[in-house]
């Protein structure tokens, strides 16, 4: 964070300093909310949590070098007290980005954000310091702790932000107000909480309304809800997509032998080829959303297509792919999932298995529960089981209750797989079954929502311990 001193802070948070011998003294370091994570000159979080209280750790934290503790109560060592943290971290990252000058870049969509937030970040990079948000932490906590990271260095700040229902956009734009607005997509995650894809558009495009009219709204060509989104910000359009009428697109879009996506990208100011390193077709629709905000930043072609040909996955357990020593292969896609997730992440498999097949090889999709979906749960799960018939994945394995259940039926009645698909009961049978089938040259994706846990099947696989699932 920028250097402010104690004062400074109480002033912007609207709190008392308690225990502070003198408020003079500067906050250098990060602003946390983990104990663990506390550098010299660290200003602490302390937040109430279900099954831990943050103002237990502040004597802690002190102890380790910290500044002062932002809390709730008084905790008998040097803090600032408020009514409501969350507030008041809020408000200090407002106070802290009109401070920075640095460029606002937010984004948001269905799905892609983490890994679209990624691929910005790698090509802002190389024209200035460039800070972002970390994994997926996209929330009312998360986004302004990350925006506290800044630091003077910093020009370019990307943002990722979240959203469970209307409104929440909009406060995470009047904590940092955005120069740059990117809309990825408009999909059905967490469509059970929203009610409809127009009531998620509704909340999505909160992002582009709180445009200035010198800024710029970057949105998908190729998805009607996204586009239609222009007539609700006063800023600049910009359209990127396969769309003729995008202003930074894709053509020649093609896959590698090994699933990588390639093609030639096009923008106002040039053309140049792209190869990339991530996998699967739908990562074009990310780079050209990145390639989109980092023309209107100033870079070429050229530029761009180097970067985005360089650019690697940032985040856990998204498409990482991994060759054990037999030959197989492992994509652990297990961080989230939803209905257009789960498609991309399956072509991507399909994609993968043509190498496979040369090889002797087959294709794995371990699969699990999407959440959120609400009345479309048993729709959306039997067409994903379905898909992966069409696409001629060798083999499913559905991992635990109804909604796996559903995705086996899905696969059974558009193929009548039989033996070929099947359903387990958790995450250790998984594990169990394909550790007795898998052989050299196999490609397992392993892919479910955040709660189902399978990242630990995938790991298991990778590492080869016996009772690493069950223990987790």
């Amino acid at each position: 964070m920028i250097a402010l001193s104690l004062a400074e802070i109480a002033s912007v948070v609207g709190g008392q300093t308690y225990d502070i011998p003198d408020t003079s003294v500067q906050v250098t370091g990060p602003v946390v909310r983990d104990s663990r994570e506390v550098e010299p000159g660290s200003l602490f979080v302390a937040f109430v949590g279900e099954r831990v209280d943050g103002h237990d750790f502040a004597a802690q934290v002190v102890e380790a070098g910290a500044a002062a503790v932002l809390a709730s109560r008084s905790v008998g060592v040097p803090a600032i007290v408020v009514d409501d943290v969350q507030a008041a971290i809020g408000a200090l990252a407002r106070h802290v980005v009109q401070r920075l000058g640095a460029t606002l870049v937010a984004l948001t969509g269905s799905a892609g954000k983490t890994s679209t937030k990624d691929l910005i970040a790698q090509v802002l990079q190389r024209k200035a310091p460039t800070v972002f948000t970390p994994g997926s932490l996209n929330n009312e906590i998360g986004l302004p702790l990350t925006a506290l990271s800044a630091t003077e260095e910093t020009k370019f700040l990307v943002l990722e932000m979240g959203a469970r229902g209307i409104g929440h956009i909009r406060y995470l734009t009047d904590l940092t107000p955005p120069k740059i607005g990117l809309v990825l997509n408009v999909g059905t995650a967490h469509i059970g909480e929203f009610g409809g894809r127009e009531q998620i558009a509704q909340a999505k495009g909160e992002l582009v309304e709180g445009l200035p009219e010198d800024g710029a709204a970057i949105l998908n060509a190729d998805d009607p809800l996204v586009r239609a989104m222009a007539s609700r910000t006063k800023a600049r359009v910009i359209l990127f997509g396969e769309s003729g009428e995008a202003d930074v697109r894709a053509e020649n879009v093609r896959l590698t032998e090994s699933g990588r996506p390639a093609f030639r990208l096009r923008t106002p100011s040039g053309c140049s080829d792209v190869t990339m390193r991530l996998y699967g077709e739908h990562h074009v629709s990310n780079a050209l959303a990145a390639a989109a905000v980092a023309h209107e930043l100033g870079m070429s072609a050229d530029e761009i297509a180097v970067a985005l040909s360089e650019a690697g996955s940032l985040s856990r357990w998204r498409m990482e792919v991994t060759e054990r020593p037999d030959g197989v292969t492992v994509v652990n896609d297990a961080y989230n999932a939803n209905p257009e997730s789960m498609r991309a992440a399956l072509r991507a498999l399909a994609a993968m298995g043509e190498a496979a097949r040369a090889r002797g090889g087959r294709t794995w999709a371990v699969l699990g529960k999407m959440a959120e979906l609400g009345d479309e749960a048993l729709a959306e799960h039997d067409a994903v089981g379905r898909l992966a018939v069409r696409l001629n994945v060798s083999k499913l394995v559905a991992v635990g209750g109804r909604e796996a259940s559903w995705l086996q039926l899905g696969a059974y009645n558009e193929g009548s797989w039989g033996e070929e698909s099947v359903h387990v009961s958790d995450a250790q049978a998984a594990v169990d079954l394909l550790r007795s089938e898998l052989r050299p040259g196999d490609v397992v994706l392993v892919k479910a929502s955040r709660s189902v846990g399978l990242e630990w099947v995938a790991q298991a696989l990778l590492e080869g311990s016996e009772g690493e699932v069950a223990a987790r």
